[in-house]
């Protein structure tokens, strides 16, 4: 019996001398097989083991351990195909914080693919944050084409549209929607819609391989108010509907169902692409903006979703 016990404590500590080179002394499991005279098949086995054993315990120290752990709970209770936490950090970097940034590296790492794609792009104030962020770059295999319309009420150019700034930062096909966001009745947006140009940049829009969007709330400072989409009255039958928040310009209630009538019916933007299609990443934080969230992951309206540390524990009830 005590040969057994010495021959295990043997493999223990040759166990533990695998996983202390490996975790501690940073070699590679080919220098540990020549340490250890082992064929690199055994040191690779043997790296597992030390973990499985419970002789290597990992703890990441440092805050994007934290937000890994909040994105995969995100992603397993929405379902969703992707997520990304940032920290939350000073929130007195402002509205977009650290969240444009990651965007930005995200938008970045997708246009870099050599494999052709469509990206579709909504708007909002991070978004437009996040394009800013961005560096210039060759992207001519792919295609950026706007989910909203670009022209306000007034009909000026709408500030914080994203497509044609994006347009300055890379080189690639870029397809705007030279449309209002709301038009001014059902009849207009059918004849602006009937348009040749418009339907080719709304059939790209639906065939979108992933789309950026903004997820604006309806409270007093409700984005569509405040940029003049909407008038103060309409904002109030909004609220008195229901709805909770909004995707280029289309309203839901805490559901995520697109509520009939009001403006949702004079919408001109493109219908946000479907996600048994499109990756839809939506990209929102804040307190403000977390029933919005909610609805909008209720309702699969997105499955993605790139957003703080603060706003994830709320959504997972941690707060």
């Amino acid at each position: 019996m005590t040969l057994k016990r010495d021959d295990h404590s043997s493999r223990l500590d040759f166990t533990a001398k695998a996983g202390w080179l490996y975790y501690i002394g940073g070699h590679s499991q080919d220098e540990i097989a020549q340490k250890l005279g082992v064929s690199r098949q055994t040191a690779q086995r043997l790296v597992s083991r030390a973990v499985q054993q419970g002789l290597i315990k990992i703890r990441l120290d440092h805050p994007v351990g934290d937000c890994m752990s909040l994105a995969a709970r995100l992603k397993s209770k929405f379902a969703l195909q992707f997520v990304e936490v940032i920290p939350s950090g000073d929130q007195a970097l402002g509205l977009s914080g650290g969240l444009a940034q990651a965007v930005a590296a995200e938008l970045e790492r997708r246009l870099a693919c050599d494999k052709p794609a469509v990206i579709a792009i909504g708007t909002g104030h991070t978004l437009k944050a996040a394009v800013e962020e961005m560096v210039p770059m060759e992207a001519r295999q792919h295609k950026i084409v706007s989910l909203t319309g670009n022209i306000t009420r007034e009909g000026s150019v709408w500030f914080y549209n994203v497509v044609f700034k994006l347009a300055d930062m890379i080189t690639a096909k870029c397809y705007p929607m030279p449309v209002p966001v709301i038009a001014s009745s059902q009849q207009e947006r059918t004849i602006l819609h009937s348009q040749p140009v418009i339907r080719q940049t709304l059939s790209l829009a639906a065939r979108a391989d992933v789309a950026f969007v903004g997820i604006g709330d309806v409270g007093p400072e409700a984005p569509l108010f405040l940029d003049g989409f909407i008038l103060k009255d309409e904002l109030k039958r909004l609220q008195q509907a229901g709805v909770v928040g909004e995707i280029v310009g289309w309203t839901f209630d805490k559901d995520g169902k697109l509520v009939e009538g009001i403006t949702n019916d004079r919408v001109a933007s493109a219908p946000i692409p479907s996600c048994s299609r499109t990756l839809v990443i939506g990209v929102a934080k804040g307190a403000r903006k977390e029933a919005a969230i909610q609805g909008a992951l209720r309702g699969r309206l997105i499955n993605g979703l790139m957003t703080d540390e603060i706003t994830a524990q709320s959504l997972l009830g941690t707060s």
